[in-house]
């Protein structure tokens, strides 16, 4: 997982992102299917990130093993999260590469727009934004 962001991270960085009080997370979700857990729909508060634009929004993230690819599973629980989200009304960014175009549609579908390119990881990076509900596109 996170092939295309830069592969595995070290356990001390996720544990620096986990927050201490875990109002500051707006969500984890893991997706199951068939009673077995299938992927995670990880909604964290950006506090540092390669892209200065992402910092301060919340970061759609999106976990899921090769066998799962191609059944829709990411798609809904996405917008489930998303929906679970709309409450807060705020932007929310999603980072990706522009080589991973299964993710670059899934996030047309989101609804994000692309806002910026950057480079991480030794490879070219997009910063897709959606906008809060009910914002002007």
């Amino acid at each position: 997982m996170h092939t295309c962001l830069g592969g595995a991270r070290p356990l001390d960085e996720l544990e620096r992102e986990m927050p201490a009080v875990p109002g500051r997370r707006p969500g984890s979700f893991a997706v199951e299917h068939d009673g077995t857990m299938t992927g995670r729909i990880p909604l964290r508060r950006v506090t540092e990130h390669h892209c200065p634009s992402a910092v301060g929004r919340i970061d759609l993230g999106c976990l899921f093993p090769p066998h799962a690819w191609g059944h829709g599973y990411a798609r809904e629980a996405c917008s489930a999260a998303l929906d679970r989200l709309d409450g807060p009304g705020e932007p929310v960014a999603l980072a990706t590469q522009p080589a991973d175009t299964a993710s670059l549609r899934l996030a047309a579908r989101l609804g994000f727009a692309g806002a910026e390119r950057f480079c991480a990881w030794d490879a070219d990076q997009w910063l897709g934004l959606r906008p809060a509900p009910g914002a002007h596109r």
